[in-house]
């Protein structure tokens, strides 16, 4: 199956059929709760008191009906204008518009915003004690035209992040990485504009339970500069293999990167026929086209002059 962000814009793709297809499906309402819910325990929140979160890629608004179940207070955004119609119907919210206040403009619970997060977050500074996204910023790593630059798309979200919480606040964004190397550029880009933090991998050696959250805290104290995720979380608690990309605000330091290209250097040496058919079967299950094997497939080749 090949992944939705490779197929086209997400506000077109997430059109009204589809919409409603994601919002009455209970296999997706099931894993949105459970990404919700993880999301929230790694953000740590106060219990004395409601969070005020910013939901990004909010969709039809099950992230948000978790959000309020926790008693927080929420606002949504997302690309998708068929989703957030959706998400007002289940909230009975048809204005989605702020509230102008004598001091200060306020969102009332779980109001909803059309907006694209690559072009940054409209928010006033400091607005927000917490954010969370769900399946949403790996979508900034592809371009839909010429004047898209995936890279540019993930500072300008970052920085307005960056921006929109309060000092303190901290960021929990679940992601799908197409590749390891979409996971470094995003941490890269949220450790250039000033967050600490890092990925944090649940059940790094499961194929469909894995997950990435990109783990951010925003505090501009000097002691955050060292800050560190919570460890992910494994089907044994014997198992000592945890995967986290550790980002600090002077340099990335990929562990899970190098771990791999040590294993293989030793384990493999130059790369055996079984580790190529290996290599060919997982792609294979990933959806990807591979040449067909043959007599020939690595086939050990005669040394050069």
């Amino acid at each position: 199956m090949s992944r939705p962000e490779l197929i086209g814009h997400a506000s077109l793709y997430y059109n009204s059929k589809e919409a409603r297809k994601y919002n009455s499906s209970s296999r997706i309402i099931g894993v949105q709760r459970e990404i919700t819910e993880r999301s929230i325990e790694l953000l740590r929140l106060p219990t004395s008191k409601p969070s005020y979160i910013l939901d990004i890629g909010c969709g039809s608004g099950l992230s948000g009906q978790v959000l309020e179940e926790n008693g927080h207070v929420w606002v949504g955004c997302d690309i998708s204008r068929d989703m957030i119609d959706i998400a007002r119907e289940r909230f009975g919210n048809d204005t989605g518009k702020m509230e102008e206040d004598e001091e200060d403009a306020t969102m009332k619970l779980g109001d909803l915003l059309h907006h694209d997060m690559g072009t940054g977050l409209p928010f006033r500074p400091a607005s927000f004690d917490a954010c969370i996204s769900i399946s949403a910023v790996q979508w900034l790593c592809y371009s839909n035209s010429n004047k898209q630059v995936p890279k540019k798309r993930l500072m300008r979200f970052f920085s307005s992040l960056y921006s929109v919480l309060r000092r303190g606040g901290r960021a929990v964004l679940q992601f799908y990485p197409e590749t390891a190397e979409q996971a470094v550029l995003i941490s890269e880009c949220a450790a250039k504009v000033g967050f600490g933090g890092g990925i944090v991998i649940d059940y790094p050696n499961s194929t469909k339970a894995k997950k990435h959250y990109l783990v951010l805290s925003s505090d501009k104290t000097s002691s955050d500069k060292t800050y560190k995720s919570p460890s992910g979380l494994t089907t044994d608690a014997s198992l000592l293999h945890k995967e986290t990309v550790q980002v600090d605000n002077n340099n990335l330091r990929s562990k899970n990167k190098h771990s791999k290209k040590s294993f293989h250097k030793k384990k493999h040496g130059a790369k055996t026929k079984e580790w190529i058919l290996n290599k060919k079967e997982t792609q294979r299950n990933r959806g990807n086209q591979v040449r067909p094997d043959t007599k020939y497939t690595g086939r050990k080749r005669p040394t050069r002059f």
